[in-house]
């Protein structure tokens, strides 16, 4: 038998397909730039998976936003070179 209860990768799948009108209205060079945050989206999906209590958008959400902290806190890291010209 099936499952009767759609897992959070079912239900992330199912929020990355009804975005895909907007990735092809895209610029192609933007569209990388969503595949990468569809990529942060599913990189979490099994710690979003414990919190069902969530709408699976949100979690989607919070998932990329966590990435792209990550993002930043490695350039914020990385020494400047303040001798650039």
């Amino acid at each position: 038998m099936g499952r009767t209860v759609p897992t959070y990768r079912m239900h992330l799948e199912s929020i990355i397909s009804s975005w895909m009108d907007y990735r092809r209205a895209l610029r192609e060079k933007e569209r990388a730039l969503f595949d990468e945050v569809v990529i942060k989206a599913r990189r979490h999906a099994s710690a979003a998976s414990f919190c069902a209590h969530l709408d699976p958008l949100e979690t989607a959400l919070l998932s990329i936003l966590l990435e792209m902290q990550k993002d930043i806190e490695e350039l914020r890291r990385r020494p400047t070179n303040s001798h650039t010209r």
